[in-house]
């Protein structure tokens, strides 16, 4: 298994760099898109072999525990979830299939399902069972979801200037309403 290729959810699917050169399965499985994530050293033999087939995104990403992941992610978000809105299929895959893109694809599925490291990692393990991204991504992971958990809690709260609006609409409202009312008090009615 671990040099096939896995899908993770439907249209996303996980494996080694070798998955990407067989142009038989990748047209068997319906794939559009191919996200290649190599090092520097890597880029004589991981890269698009078939740009005329499929839509490809060649992400340069060391496998080292100081390389920044975060900073990388918003680029595959973007390309996974158009190539996936699109009815595509999209492959990920990194040298060994093992670090690099498992740690892009936990990423993916924790904001995505709204899921703690924790278990969209066990996710991901249970369809691919010999990921192991590096100590560094793994912390970088951690702190992914502290990032789009207060994102999605901002996305939620009402903006500062639709509060504003909200409170002078409803200023409006009372005002209509004061003016066909006579607030003055009854003669002996106690306030």
């Amino acid at each position: 298994m671990r040099r096939e290729c896995q899908e993770i959810i439907p249209g996303l699917i996980l494996g080694p760099y070798q998955c990407s050169k067989d142009t038989e399965y990748l047209t068997s499985t319906g794939i559009t898109h191919i996200i290649c994530i190599r090092g520097e050293a890597e880029a004589v033999f991981v890269r698009p072999r078939f740009p005329d087939l499929f839509s490809y995104l060649v992400l340069d990403v060391r496998d080292s525990e100081e390389q920044n992941l975060i900073r990388i992610y918003p680029q595959a978000r973007s390309y996974i979830a158009d190539a996936l809105q699109m009815g595509g299929k999209v492959l990920i895959v990194c040298n060994g299939g093992i670090s690099r893109g498992p740690a892009i694809t936990i990423m993916y599925i924790m904001e995505a399902a709204q899921m703690s490291f924790e278990d969209a990692t066990h996710y991901v393990q249970n369809k691919r069972y010999c990921i192991s991204p590096n100590l560094g991504f793994q912390c970088q992971l951690k702190e992914f979801e502290a990032i789009y958990r207060a994102s999605l809690a901002l996305a939620n709260q009402p903006t500062a200037h639709t509060q504003r609006d909200s409170k002078r609409r409803l200023e409006d409202d009372d005002e209509g309403v004061e003016a066909d009312m006579d607030l003055r008090p009854a003669q002996n009615q106690r306030i």
